[in-house]
């Protein structure tokens, strides 16, 4: 009987893996899941870990919150000066969202063209290769966050508005409550809006240059104008419809649910045209 011989030098190939079974070192390879490790929760996880990691959001968010302080101050003490009917405490914070949604506009509309400006968009897409799981997951986070900030906002204001009110304002805990919800989902959907907007137009100038104009100032000119029928122009822009389902006691000429609705409908405009431009147009 002979022993079998190996030849110096020669190694044997390591056995293969049998079908279907994930190859080492490649995550996923084999199953119906290859190349989406993370899902929609791992780029909801990094979206948040991008915003957080620049000092931008916190400057944005602390401005909204000075911005609400001095103007829910400003709207109580006038409405005590002019001795005007008494109101819903909860209404003056409602009021302040026409400035303080600047604040999570400025927010959204950085934490996406800041990715076109540094380049670090391609690195983004090429992590989370589906597109518009990215765009659903930067909105979803800048729509939580100010969400967030809306309910702490209108809380903040009422407390400073009803000092300022001095006894020309009424309370009541549902009402408030319903105040300050209402107040943070209207920036919830705004800053969802301004995510399609940015992704959009890949610019921060011009992404604020639509926002602003869409925001604040073609509702000036059409109240500034005047007549009736401006006005109900301005009831189904953005800020129009949003007023009326944030404030109580204002007349308007649909439902609350109706006013959401319309805000809601902008937003799904601006997110389409954003997923549009991302999906047709290179990095």
């Amino acid at each position: 009987m002979t022993e079998p011989t190996t030849t110096p030098g020669r190694r044997t190939d390591a056995p293969r893996a049998a079908r279907g079974t994930p190859a080492p070192g490649i995550p996923g390879e084999g199953t119906p899941d290859a190349g989406t490790p993370g899902g929609f929760g791992g780029a909801v996880a990094c979206e948040w870990t991008k915003l957080w990691s620049v000092r931008s959001p916190y400057l944005c968010l602390l401005a909204g919150l000075a911005i609400t302080g001095v103007f829910t101050f400003y709207y109580a003490s006038i409405a005590r000066i002019n001795d005007h009917p008494v109101e819903p405490v909860g209404n003056a914070a409602a009021s302040s969202a026409v400035l303080a949604q600047f604040a999570v506009v400025i927010l959204a509309t950085v934490a996406v063209t800041s990715e076109y400006a540094t380049g670090s968009v391609r690195a983004s897409l090429l992590w989370v290769p589906r597109r518009h799981r990215v765009q659903a997951a930067k909105a979803l986070v800048v729509a939580v966050v100010s969400f967030a900030a809306g309910v702490v906002y209108a809380v903040v204001g009422t407390a400073v508005a009803w000092g300022a009110f001095d006894g020309r304002a009424s309370f009541d805990a549902g009402t408030t409550l319903r105040h300050a919800l209402s107040v943070g989902l209207y920036l919830a959907l705004v800053a969802a809006l301004a995510v399609g907007t940015a992704f959009a137009t890949r610019h921060p100038a011009g992404a604020l240059s639509i926002l602003v104009t869409l925001l604040w100032g073609l509702p000036s000119v059409l109240l500034g104008v005047g007549g009736p029928d401006l006005a109900a122009v301005n009831d189904y822009l953005p800020h129009g419809a949003g007023d009326h389902f944030m404030r109580s006691g204002v007349e308007a000429p649909y439902a609350p649910v109706a006013a959401t609705l319309i805000v809601v409908a902008w937003t799904g405009v601006a997110h389409l045209a954003g997923l549009y431009v991302l999906r047709s147009r290179d990095a």
